[in-house]
């Protein structure tokens, strides 16, 4: 067996293994046009890379729908290789089908499978819990299981009771379960998975693949107190991060990056990578050489002083 399929993880309860760094899709179509795209799709497949993570709402925010999707379709239509990805994507906030009813999922699920450019999904997701009877989502997501369209179902921003309750509810009726879950988690948002979240999935055997694991690009350094990177678009979101104790987290990354003759970023992956319940962190690259440093996470395996040092640092947000 090559290098790069031992890299493989197993998703609990599935038959599907994954390269441990998800690649995170949300920029496909927004500030990555279709050819540079492509460049990253293809250095990522050829670093080992299998798990593509998109939703149907990506690119709204710039009029443009569905984007993503259609860039991932015609990529693996045109490199072939669609059995060879773990292709994921979302519904439930997309403007207009902003919401988990059983026709929404319905209708959603076929225009992503014809943007995809595929017969079938492999992990389908809620993107949102918003609040709705947990018994229509279930038995409309169980449909699409038993018709072949989608392989699992799982959750993305849902609460640890109501997770555990769509557990539950699934385990009874004999519906098709949520396999994973999709979190906010990195070194500077801990508390919500570390005390809610994990107990869950650590619990009931179900892969967590946290989204935001760079928190927005935080953690790989370009953000710092005194800095010059105020006029990045991202620069009002890692604000809450820009002060004393999130230099804390970066001064620990920073120590053990050089360790590792790694990237701040490939260390802040490499973290969660190793954390309970987790499989893989999903993040987005703009360019191959940003990709690159992201990749890099699956060689680097943290000393059991370089995680104590790491929660050590950021251990206020994980407070509650």
């Amino acid at each position: 067996m090559d290098t790069l399929t031992t890299r493989r993880r197993s998703v609990p309860g599935t038959e599907l293994t994954v390269f441990p760094l998800g690649l995170g899709c949300n920029v496909l179509g927004f500030t990555l046009p279709e050819r540079p795209a492509f460049a990253v799709l293809d250095a990522y497949a050829a670093a080992g890379g299998n798990l593509l993570d998109t939703a149907d709402s990506y690119c709204h925010w710039v009029g443009a729908a569905g984007a993503s999707e259609e860039i991932l379709g015609r990529w693996m239509r045109a490199r072939g290789n669609r059995d060879a990805m773990v292709v994921a994507t979302k519904v439930g906030q997309l403007p207009g089908q902003d919401d988990l009813r059983p026709e929404t999922i319905r209708a959603a699920v076929d225009g992503s499978l014809r943007r995809l450019q595929t017969d079938r999904i492999d992990v389908y997701y809620a993107h949102e819990d918003h609040g709705e009877p947990l018994e229509p989502t279930l038995e409309a997501f169980d449909a699409l299981v038993r018709a072949g369209k989608v392989r699992h179902v799982a959750a993305s921003n849902i609460s640890g009771t109501r997770f555990a309750d769509a557990l539950d509810l699934a385990a009874a009726r004999g519906l098709s379960p949520y396999v994973a879950l999709q979190p906010q988690y990195n070194l500077v948002h801990r508390a919500e998975y570390e005390h809610e979240l994990a107990p869950v999935c650590v619990d009931r055997g179900v892969g967590t693949f946290p989204w935001w694991g760079l928190a927005s690009g935080y953690l790989t350094g370009k953000y710092r107190v005194g800095g010059t990177s105020s006029t990045s678009p991202r620069a009002a979101v890692v604000a809450p991060y820009v002060n004393a104790a999130g230099e804390a987290v970066l001064a620990a990354l920073e120590s053990v990056a050089m360790e590792h003759e790694q990237a701040m970023a490939t260390i802040a992956l490499a973290w969660l990578a190793q954390r309970p319940g987790v499989v893989a962190p999903l993040a987005s690259a703009t360019s191959v050489e940003q990709l690159a440093e992201l990749v890099a996470m699956s060689d680097v395996v943290l000393t059991p002083d370089q995680v104590r040092r790491l929660d050590a640092a950021s251990s206020w947000s994980a407070q509650v």
